[in-house]
């Protein structure tokens, strides 16, 4: 609901200091150009997406989705022990970091979700460490191929979008060692008091 009344806000002000400047013709053009911008850019986008999204329904068919699980269990297992313990939950969670571990954020979530419905079970409405450590995973994540960020570079014009690579590479992994530490100190915070 809030972000109606930004929205109203910006769209009133733009018309208010169109009308007092006499530009009311160049508040409508820009608002036209900026909708077929949009347009465009999810037109791009959604293919881009269903081209990585079918990527990965080719990678679960053939076992290279599980074969990723399988190599993340070990770390996972040891992060979070008591999700662990549930094969369908670790499964998720799996899956959750493999799409993120390809920059598909938009596959991740429902994965992301899963899981943590899961490990919501019998919390008592009170996120675990656990619960709340897999958030940190899933908002941080570490990206070997930023599939998301390449295609909205690539649908605005840019003639390489995956020349950001390396700094992607470094700035998921400050990310996610980051956020695992500050999980790691709020959670022994929390257990002292």
């Amino acid at each position: 609901m809030e972000m109606a009344w930004v929205w109203t806000g910006m769209v009133t002000l733009s018309l208010l200091f169109g009308a007092a400047q006499g530009r009311l013709d160049a508040v409508a053009a820009a608002a036209l150009e900026g909708a077929r911008s949009a347009v465009e850019l999810g037109i791009s986008m959604a293919g881009i997406l269903c081209l990585w999204s079918g990527v990965m329904e080719i990678m679960n068919a053939s076992g290279v989705s599980a074969g990723l699980a399988r190599l993340f269990r070990p770390l996972l297992r040891r992060l979070l022990p008591e999700a662990c313990r549930d094969g369908e939950t670790l499964a998720a969670v799996s899956a959750n970091v493999s799409a993120n571990l390809l920059g598909l954020g938009n596959a991740a979530t429902p994965l992301g979700i899963r899981a943590a419905r899961r490990m919501a079970r019998g919390c008592g409405g009170v996120a675990s460490d656990e619960l709340c450590l897999l958030v940190v995973l899933n908002t941080a994540s570490i990206q070997l191929i930023p599939a998301t960020i390449a295609s909205v570079r690539a649908a605005a014009g840019c003639r390489t979008p995956f020349d950001i690579l390396p700094a992607v590479w470094l700035a998921s992994v400050l990310s996610v060692t980051a956020g695992l530490l500050a999980a790691w100190l709020l959670s022994r915070g929390r257990r002292r008091l």
